[in-house]
């Protein structure tokens, strides 16, 4: 969390003002400024990294690079126990040519999608891949093509499919839309073409098997509100259906957050290590797929079971004021302009997680 966006991010990020909270940087000065900012918030369990990244190095613990490691480590992990089927570009390109019997999801964000997608994709956010195969893919004959910008998402979208049972063949596109371009295959733009709602047959309780196998359980609303009363324990609560679902009714309390963007940016969303986490969705499909991810990343995760007879709140969800584009970071296979060198580095980067998660040991990762 950088220092200048605590007041805009504490809040939701860090719920619980007790939970410890140790600061670091890199000798630039920023841990005081950060510390008399989130004590003016009313946190007071603050502590400070003696010697901050440097002397982590120093002690020779692992550091890990670029955005959101936490979850792609994961995926590279699942796609190296479970050897999640993919294709290359090329092959990719040469079904579409054929005219094979294929449908291409794309699990990323609706607006990732409009920015660039695989010629003739469909957009299916990615915890909403189980909940609409069924009316996307009816054909069982069809081979289920998954695609994501880079690796992670279009992992654990093409590892859900198999997992819940569909009975299509599932691939991914491997190193989606990175890999698409480095193969020197076009790109469609503007493209407005979005997955309806269909569950393939079973889909319902193959997906809260997935969840159970994986150690998730099912709570009423009053076991969920007993977890919300537990004040020394960090609980996070999100709605992981679709953003419009979400604006005409959701349960109080809960903060909006998709499924599949959930499991990539898990350590965005809920910081505190060793929290729980408690997911809602009134169809219960996306709640189970998106909570047996978490729990195999070793989050103590729960799915609300009910909730939605009741009267619900509606409007937008919130969302944080983006930081300042000039000190955004911005991951090579974001917008069209990124270098082909900039894109096979970050390929590079990916592939070596599984060996930097086991020379760091920490992480607590399970695959089923």
């Amino acid at each position: 969390m950088a220092a200048d966006r605590i007041e805009l991010e504490a809040a939701t990020r860090l719920p619980r003002k007790d939970a410890p909270i140790v600061l670091y940087d890199d000798g630039e000065g920023l841990v005081r400024i950060a510390a008399d900012r989130l004590a003016a918030l009313g946190y007071n369990n603050l502590r400070e990294l003696d010697g901050g990244l440097g002397a982590w190095k120093r002690a020779g613990y692992e550091v890990f690079g670029d955005v959101n490691s936490y979850a792609k480590a994961f995926g590279e992990l699942v796609e190296s126990r479970r050897h999640t089927p993919s294709l290359p570009a090329e092959e990719v390109a040469a079904l579409i040519a054929n005219g094979a019997n294929i449908r291409i999801l794309d699990v990323r964000r609706p607006d990732e999608y409009a920015t660039m997608n695989i010629p003739g994709s469909i957009s299916v956010p990615g915890a909403e891949l189980v909940l609409r195969a069924g009316r996307v893919a009816p054909d069982p004959a069809s081979t289920i093509i998954v695609n994501c910008a880079g690796r992670t998402r279009s992992i654990i979208g093409t590892q859900s499919l198999i997992n819940a049972g569909v009975a299509n063949r599932v691939v991914a596109l491997r190193n989606g839309t990175i890999g698409w371009t480095l193969a020197s295959q076009q790109l469609e733009h503007g493209a407005d073409r979005h997955g309806e709602i269909g569950l393939f047959e079973g889909a319902q309780a193959r997906a809260r098997e997935v969840a159970y196998r994986a150690g998730v359980r099912h709570l009423g609303f009053q076991e969920a509100h007993a977890l919300e009363k537990e004040a020394a324990r960090t609980l996070y609560r999100f709605d992981v259906r679709t953003s419009d679902e979400y604006a005409k009714g959701h349960l109080r309390g809960f903060h909006h957050y998709p499924g599949g963007q959930l499991v990539q940016e898990i350590d965005m969303a809920a910081p505190v290590r060793g929290a729980r986490i408690l997911l809602t969705d009134n169809m219960g499909v996306r709640a189970d797929m998106t909570a047996s991810w978490l729990a195999q990343m070793g989050w103590e995760t729960y799915v609300l079971e009910d909730g939605y007879d009741q009267p619900l709140e509606t409007g937008p969800a919130q969302i944080l004021p983006k930081p300042d584009p000039s000190h955004r970071y911005r991951r090579p296979y974001e917008g069209t302009n990124a270098s082909m060198g900039a894109m096979q580095a970050y390929l590079d980067w990916e592939y070596g997680l599984v060996e930097q998660l086991r020379r760091d040991a920490t992480h607590g990762f399970f695959v089923i």
